[in-house]
């Protein structure tokens, strides 16, 4: 049973003093009533469950998927899609996704790690004869709550964790048990086995039914309908089945090619709103006290405002005894389906915790919305998204297995395969899918994830494979094939184009950022997203009718760009003569202008768009006009040393090949604008499947990432990045630091410690008050060290803590126990096997945080939250508690290092 505050023999209150705070004049000095929270009243009688229980213990009228959070219920309750008008988090409230107090927790998964190490629930009797430090589980065994929205992943706790599951499974040496454990090794590679089907159905879905819809902007096919232009006259010259809506309306007075272009534009504005209006479905705002600038691609989103209090962390949340002082900050709203989705992909993998970007809802939604947004020929691609959606079907499958499901640091090898497949069936490169998440997507990719994702993505090539949705029997988005090698004279012409390439995706960021922070900031396109989607939409609409390139889907203008020229080809891209060279060259200039300002203007609007493939047409487009420069060059002085050989043979790519340049430009500049390598090498390759050209791509790429390194130091995700204040730690970044960590280091403050130097019982009120303390600074995933006489004894994290907390019967006059190495239960309360003092909060206590000196070299810091995936670091002088650090003030400080050119 809980013990009341003065049952306890040898009691004696626990006072703290603050030079802000006067805790005897409190409450809690008093009476030990808890003090008025800064928020809406805390839901007393609740408790959470461990992971294992949860979902069994929900009414069965609630569906839980990833949308769901710990503050969202069924009933209509509060939820993050209504954002309180509040400066603090809310523990426990009404609408949680809780358990009653008194549940079992016989079966619990701290029971059963503890049966692992072998702790029997029968020895729960000896507790008062060997002591409380020999008969509690460790922080590492006992059950665990989900982890809260926006808070980092515990990567030690996850990997401890997941080794006592594996001892404990791994110790029954019967038939059953080795089944068992044969078929939890099995778990993983039917895991993405299923990952890279599902993947590959939904992309031929998208692929077809965007093919199917995408030409009703010039027409319709009589005879069916939902034929593409392309499957309706294929095989005839004169295609009478295909009707233009020119020739179905016949305004009088108004000509066919007029009505084409009305029409053409109209489409284009109603599919682009249409797959806007989607997309806004999935609106999303986040409480004032979890705020980040936004968390979609909005490069317009307003920046932070600075604080200067001590206890202001990443998200700018000051001290809270000052916050009535101020008006609150305003919701954060996002959209999870906007925009590519890799960026905030990529931080999710590095271990930030969002509930709902890879749901059920955001799944749905975004590939539909896909579907309209390709269709409506905005200058935007399908392989961003595709990561996005092949990560929301990883996610959702994790839930097949509890071991991936339970577990964060598990679920996140996976998603790293599902990312990865996404990239395989876009570019139809299962190769180049794997390296793109060991290269921009994964935080952490060990040899076992490496080999499930090369598994993964070939399992979706072979399905994608299967049901060809292109109809050709490939599974690239476009193949070409050049019959000539390149000539030696060339070489200094890829590496120019490697450096203009690269300067140009560095100058497409610039740009992308300046628009945004000019024109996405104007009230009226801030409150209404649609408006700028349709404005965008009837500009791409006026300017790309009018233009052959412009006016064709992005797949299929890059691949007549880096196609070889043949006898049958009609693309207007084959000069027979020099002559026809100056006029293919001005029709090129036209539409490079023209897609190079729809691309930038296009990126960040509220629809699901990529900059892969679009960022690859702009180059293409530089690279096909200096391939024709240069192929003017060879036919104007055909007896110039460097090329008098090839010049000699005939034919105008003869001796040069304008699509090999410009599917050299094409890899340049997507390597400029996200800083792909190796990636992107072997995607060409793959693409062209030509070993004589995979030394000219690597070196325009490798060029170009120089230059774009130069020009413009953060890629396009990099940047997203940081405008969007996602606290992530780059493992790839190697900062120059200057200090060491007593320097970043904020002074002790008691309401930020837990002191046990008076008596190892502290009253639950002010433990209380700590924990709102820690949640009103937006500190929901920090921890309170345990101190005694300045010494570090162990460390509780806030989200245990609160755990502890709502399990208490009698908040208001109970103490709890905080230190691990002291007697106060009775022989007597003993002797019942199934009862737990609630009021014992020692099973949550880490005896053994990570802790650093003052002195130590800031370089060894940053590698123990990269390397080990920490949330906090204890601070020690000479021994002596001094302070700690968490993972987003420690980004924070990266972000200003960078900010001030010091790193």
């Amino acid at each position: 049973m809980p013990r009341s505050a003065h049952s306890h023999p040898g009691f004696q209150m626990v006072e703290e003093e603050d030079d802000n705070e006067d805790i005897s004049s409190s409450p809690i000095a008093t009476g030990f009533v808890t003090p008025t929270s800064p928020v809406a009243t805390r839901r007393l009688n609740s408790a959470r469950t461990s992971n294992i229980d949860l979902r069994s213990r929900l009414p069965s009228r609630l569906q839980l998927d990833e949308h769901s959070n710990l503050l969202a219920f069924a009933d209509g309750n509060r939820s993050y899609t209504s954002a309180p008008n509040t400066a603090a988090r809310i523990p426990s409230r009404a609408g949680s996704i809780l358990i009653p107090r008194h549940h079992n927790r016989s079966n619990s998964l701290g029971v059963r790690l503890a049966n692992a190490i072998g702790i029997d629930q029968s020895r729960r009797s000896s507790r008062a004869e060997v002591g409380l430090a020999e008969s509690k589980v460790s922080l590492f065994t006992d059950e665990r709550v989900w982890y809260d929205q926006f808070t980092s992943t515990d990567w030690v706790h996850d990997s401890i964790a997941d080794a006592f599951r594996l001892r404990d499974l791994r110790s029954r040496k019967d038939f059953r048990g080795r089944l068992y454990a044969w078929f939890d090794g099995a778990q993983g590679w039917i895991l993405v086995a299923i990952i890279g089907c599902i993947t590959a159905c939904l992309a031929y879905f998208i692929t077809v039914t965007e093919n199917s819809i995408f030409d009703l902007k010039e027409g319709y096919c009589t005879g069916h309908w939902h034929l593409n232009k392309q499957s309706c006259c294929y095989g005839e010259e004169d295609c009478s089945a295909w009707r233009s809506w020119g020739q179905r309306m016949n305004f009088a007075g108004v000509g066919q090619e007029w009505a084409d272009f009305v029409a053409y534009v109209v489409f284009v504005v109603i599919f682009a709103v249409a797959a806007c209006l989607l997309t806004l479905l999935t609106k999303t705002a986040i409480p004032s006290n979890y705020s980040l600038t936004t968390l979609d691609e909005n490069l317009g989103a307003d920046p932070k405002p600075k604080e200067d209090s001590d206890d202001s962390n990443l998200n700018g949340i000051a001290d809270p005894h000052a916050t009535h002082d101020r008006a609150p900050a305003p919701a954060t709203v996002y959209y999870p389906a906007a925009g590519s989705g890799v960026a905030e992909v990529k931080v999710i993998l590095s271990g930030f915790v969002v509930h709902g970007y890879l749901g059920v809802k955001t799944l749905v939604v975004k590939t539909l919305a896909v579907i309209l947004s390709l269709a409506s020929g905005l200058s935007l691609g399908k392989e961003g998204p595709y990561v996005h959606i092949a990560t929301c079907v990883g996610n959702i499958a994790c839930r097949l297995f509890s071991k991936y499901n339970h577990n964060d640091g598990k679920r996140r090898e996976v998603l790293s395969a599902s990312a990865a497949s996404g990239v395989g069936v876009a570019f139809g490169a299962p190769i180049g899918g794997v390296l793109f998440s060991l290269e921009e997507v994964s935080y952490y990719f060990p040899p076992k994830t490496l080999f499930r994702t090369f598994f993964c993505c070939i399992v979706a090539a072979l399905s994608l494979k299967f049901l060809n949705p292109y109809g050709t029997g490939k599974i690239v988005i476009f193949e070409v094939r050049y019959v000539t090698d390149w000539k030696f004279f060339e070489i200094f012409v890829f590496i120019l184009l490697g450096m203009l390439s690269g300067a140009l995706g560095a100058l497409f960021i610039k740009a992308s950022a300046i628009w945004a922070r000019t024109f996405r900031r104007i009230p009226a396109i801030k409150r209404w997203p649609v408006l700028e989607v349709a404005l965008v939409a009837l500009v791409t609409g006026l300017t790309s009718y009018w233009n052959r390139y412009t006016r064709l889907a992005v797949t299929d203008l890059l691949f007549e760009l880096a196609s070889p020229c043949k006898l049958d080809t009609a693309s207007g891209l084959c000069p027979t003569s020099g002559d026809e060279i100056v006029g293919i060259l001005q029709q090129l200039g036209v539409a490079f202008v023209i897609k190079s300002f729809l691309t930038t203007i296009t990126f960040g609007i509220k629809v699901p768009a990529g900059i892969y493939v679009p960022s690859m047409v702009v180059g293409g487009f530089l690279g096909r006009i200096v391939g024709h420069l240069v192929q003017y060059l060879v036919h104007s002085y055909p007896d110039a040393s460097m090329w008098r050989g090839c010049a000699a043979e005939g034919g105008l790519e003869s001796c040069v090949t304008p699509g090999v340049y410009a599917l050299v430009a094409a890899g340049a500049t997507m390597c400029g604008v996200t800083r792909l390598s190796v990636t992107l090498a072997v995607i060409l390759f793959e693409l062209t499947g030509s070993l004589d050209h995979v030394l000219p791509f690597s070196l325009a790429v490798l060029v170009a990432k120089w230059t774009a390194d130069a020009v413009e130091p953060l890629s396009i995700y990099d940047l997203l990045t940081d405008m969007n204040s996602y606290p992530l730690l780059d493992n790839k970044l190697r900062p120059v630091f200057t200090t060491e960590l007593g320097d970043i280091t904020p002074a002790v403050r008691s309401h930020r410690v837990i002191d046990i130097s008076n008596s190892a019982l502290v009253p639950a009120p002010l433990l209380r008050r700590k924990l709102e303390h820690l949640h009103s600074v937006g500190e929901i995933d920090g921890g309170l060290p345990v101190v005694r006489n300045n010494v570090l004894v162990g460390l509780i994290p806030a989200p245990d803590l609160e755990f502890a907390l709502d399990k208490l019967e009698d908040e208001e006059a109970s103490l709890c126990l905080m230190a691990q190495n002291t007697r106060w239960h009775d022989a007597e309360e003993l002797e019942d096997d199934h009862v737990t003092d609630p009021t014992d909060f020692t099973p949550y206590i880490d005896p053994a945080p990570v802790a650093l000196d003052v002195h130590s070299p800031m370089d060894l810091v940053f590698q123990c939250f990269v390397k080990l995936g920490l949330r906090y670091i204890c601070v020690l002088r000479d021994g002596k508690y001094a302070g700690m650090i968490h993972k987003k003030s420690f980004v924070k400080y990266i972000k200003e290092l960078e900010q001030t050119g010091e790193t």
